[in-house]
């Protein structure tokens, strides 16, 4: 077993041991499953949907019962991708499976043409590129074939889900709601970062997938659940941490997730075997993850146009902006025009620099934020 020397895990799911709560959002996500329920989860970026994902998966009735596979489409650009994405998760989800159950995958999907190999240990691999994709609808048609038909019922988690309205392909949601209605046994999780689009495909009438799943909007951890968190991990490390450090941290980034870990993680790292962190201590751990970046970060701001970068930094010094488009927040800040701040605006949500909630526009990147807030302006500084 490997040893890990860090509790506060930045990337990706080993485990309930080092997963914060979401026990009553895992139950509900079970519970949806397990009830004949397709689920649609919803959260801003880093929130940690994709952990609660594995973890239910990671649950025993859920192992026991059905085949689990998680694909992420953030970065497909078509439904070739698409399609390549969905049979490699399926393949890699059936790779403790018996043999036998990966040749039934592998011969439904016969337009591929896969191969499938075996190390000398006996893992198996798969082979198949993106250009061997030649129909793809044909492929796809093959794939939910295969989820009809297979040993157990199936659980697919599609992350970033709302990439697909992106494809350059026609009526993409309208297919893929065909062959869902399709697998009657095969549960799905839809899950997403852009509240608003996630929110026009599942709840407008006009849409394909309207009124189809069963909707959970992920929203932050519990405060005093990280506390306990936090705090149980640094003390089974032989060290401790302040309430009010782990309170600190919680509240300079809102709750999310990833900043959270990704900031107690430098803290424990800094802190000795022995000895308290304290308050003091998380200024120093946050200054060093943003100065660890500024170089990506001076990269990223050199790169944008003149008009999107001083948005970006209006933006930053004001934290969250409800209304960009404002006479009030126009000159404020020695913006051109509402109609130029819309046009940057409409970039930067393109790049993804920018995100959109309820609550207004943010920038994406929180420790981005910082930096930006911190070298260009006296706004939102936190040291």
């Amino acid at each position: 077993m490997i040893k890990i020397v860090n509790p506060f895990i930045t990337g990706g799911y080993i485990g309930a041991k080092y997963f914060c709560d979401r026990k009553d959002e895992s139950e509900q996500v079970i519970r949806y499953l397990e009830n004949g329920n397709n689920v649609t989860l919803i959260s801003t970026r880093r929130m940690g949907k994709t952990g609660l994902i594995h973890h239910c998966f990671n649950n025993k009735a859920i192992q026991k019962g059905y085949h689990t596979f998680f694909v992420d489409i953030y970065a497909t650009k078509s439904l070739n991708d698409f399609v390549f994405l969905l049979s490699k998760s399926i393949f890699d989800g059936l790779k403790s499976s018996n043999r036998k159950t990966l040749e039934v995958f592998l011969g439904a999907i016969k337009s591929l043409r896969p191969e499938m190999s075996f190390d000398e240990n006996g893992m198996p691999s798969f082979s198949l590129g993106i250009g061997d994709i030649k129909r793809p609808e044909t492929s796809l048609d093959e794939i939910f074939h295969y989820l009809k038909k297979a040993s157990r019922p199936c659980i697919v988690a599609i992350d970033e889900f709302q990439q697909i309205t992106n494809y350059p392909e026609k009526n993409i949601e309208a297919l893929l709601r065909t062959y869902v209605q399709r697998c009657p046994l095969t549960r799905f999780i839809f899950a997403g970062s852009q509240r608003h689009l996630m929110g026009e495909m599942f709840v407008s009438a006009a849409r394909p997938f309207f009124a189809s799943t069963s909707m959970i909007n992920l929203e932050a951890i519990d405060r005093l659940k990280y506390v306990e968190f936090a705090r149980k991990h640094f003390r089974a490390g032989e060290k401790d941490i302040s309430v009010e450090a782990v309170e600190r941290v919680y509240d300079i980034f809102e709750g999310i997730t990833w900043y959270i870990q990704k900031t107690l993680n430098v803290l424990f790292s800094e802190t000795p075997t022995g000895a308290l962190c304290t308050l003091e201590m998380v200024n120093d751990a946050v200054k060093f993850v943003v100065d660890s970046n500024k170089y990506t970060y001076s990269e990223n701001m050199f790169r944008l146009p003149d008009k999107q970068g001083k948005l970006l930094i209006a933006i930053a010094k004001d934290h969250r902006v409800a209304a960009p488009t404002s006479s009030g927040f126009v000159k404020r800040h020695n913006l051109v025009s509402a109609s130029s701040v819309q046009a940057a605006l409409n970039g930067l949500l393109v790049k993804e620099f920018v995100t959109r909630d309820e609550a207004g526009f943010a920038v994406y990147d929180r420790f981005f934020e910082i930096w930006l807030s911190t070298v260009f302006g006296n706004g939102y500084k936190i040291y």
